[in-house]
């Protein structure tokens, strides 16, 4: 078991750190929003499997939070872009 979690946290806590690095780098703004909704998919991921670890549901309330709050950024963020390139120049 102790191995399982060390695997876990290894590979989670690299797929963060990566995502980070885009957030930061971008280019863009869409891959800055990419980058975000894959970190904010790492954190649910992670209370899952902590939640499943321990045997317990008490994030549930906590993950449908922060889900909620990635399809309202995303939907922000596009409708953002969406404006921006209708403008004319």
């Amino acid at each position: 078991m102790d191995a399982l979690l060390l695997v876990i946290q290894i590979v989670f806590g690299a797929a963060a750190i990566l995502t980070i690095v885009r957030i930061i780098r971008g280019p863009s703004i869409l891959d800055r929003a990419v980058a975000s909704d894959v970190l904010l998919t790492e954190v649910l991921c992670v209370l899952g499997a902590e939640m499943a670890i321990n045997e317990h549901t008490r994030n549930v309330p906590v993950m449908l939070i922060i889900a909620a709050v990635g399809v309202f950024g995303s939907i922000s963020i596009a409708r953002f872009v969406a404006r921006r390139e209708n403008t004319p120049s």
